[in-house]
């Protein structure tokens, strides 16, 4: 049984690390449509808005993982606390989350200051859980200064990290063919800072330029920000403090672009809150059996997909208030 959201809420404000877990498990096994763990939102939301949220993407292999966990101690060094939501694959067994992440970020597990999650994405594709955004407001609102974000390793078209990050960092390594990866429009199109990792490798110079070079092909926009590409070592820290200042300017230097991408992540969150509401309206007004008549008059011929669809959606009533008897 779910706990009364305002007492939950109070704890999570509060910082009680148990607290938060079980306010990110209730938004997990909440329905698609968020019914479960909207009450909760909806008491934490009036208290979030202060945290930084930094998206951590690149190729899988890269070094995401001990990328984050240098982060956490170069931030926890400035006196500020970090959460980090960690996205994995889904287990194909259990349905959970593969803990590789957590393990990597072990030694801060003493550390109140810092608070890490795994989340399985569930088969939600964009590198990202489906409840990833609620759970960095359940993060913001308990106090954290900084949420770290990483994706699942991705390709150039998952790329939701971007809807829902104050600031993308793309990272790249030599010698997996990602002097072409970098040069895919959508890699190119998210990240705010690149980051060539495992710098000690043959070829780190190679990628640098690659990625430079792709960029110089692109208009300027965001007022003038052109993504630098920094060089890292994850496994010693080389580079990682410099990573760190390069996101606070990004932060910094325009609080009108910040405004910005909030309105655009708060507009597009509630699209798809809008649409997945709107499904389960449909679902409960359709005819038992609907969907499997519709797949089965696709498949002979009967009606096309889109018919089918049509057919489907015309049970819930339009703006005039009519719909399929």
């Amino acid at each position: 049984m779910a706990a009364p959201p305002d007492g939950l809420a109070t704890r999570v404000r509060a910082g009680d690390a148990r607290a938060i877990a079980r306010a990110i498990s209730q938004i997990e096994d909440a329905d698609s449509a968020g019914s479960g763990g909207a009450a909760l939102i909806g008491a934490l939301f009036p208290h979030t808005g202060r945290a930084y949220l930094v998206g951590i993407t690149g190729v899988p292999g890269g070094g995401k993982s001990t990328l984050v966990d240098q982060l956490i101690t170069t931030i926890r060094g400035t006196g500020l606390k970090v959460a980090v939501l960690a996205v994995d694959p889904t287990s194909p067994f259990s349905g959970g989350a593969v803990l590789g992440d957590r393990v990597r970020m072990n030694r801060h597990a003493a550390d109140p200051g810092v608070f890490v999650r795994s989340m399985a994405t569930r088969g939600h594709l964009g590198g990202l859980a489906r409840t990833t955004a609620d759970a960095a407001l359940v993060m913001d609102a308990a106090g954290f200064d900084v949420v770290l974000i990483e994706t699942v390793g991705v390709g150039q078209d998952e790329v939701e990290v971007a809807q829902t990050a104050d600031a993308t960092v793309v990272v790249l390594v030599p010698g997996t063919g990602d002097d072409v990866q970098a040069m895919k429009a959508g890699i190119m199109e998210i990240a705010d800072v690149f980051v060539a990792n495992k710098a000690d490798r043959e070829g780190i110079d190679r990628l640098v330029q690659s990625i430079e070079a792709a960029l110089s092909l692109q208009p300027v926009v965001d007022g003038g920000w052109i993504p630098p590409v920094l060089k890292t070592e994850a496994t010693t820290g080389h580079g990682v403090p410099e990573l760190w200042q390069t996101l606070c300017r990004f932060r910094d230097r325009s609080e009108t672009l910040r405004a910005e991408r909030c309105h655009a992540r708060a507009h597009a969150r509630v699209r798809a809150l809008a649409g997945e509401l709107l499904f389960t309206r449909l679902e409960q007004a359709l005819p038992h059996g609907a969907f499997a008549q519709a797949a089965a008059d696709v498949v002979a011929r009967r009606r096309d997909p889109y018919r089918a669809a049509q057919d489907l959606a015309a049970y819930v009533p339009d703006s005039s208030g009519s719909g399929a008897a």
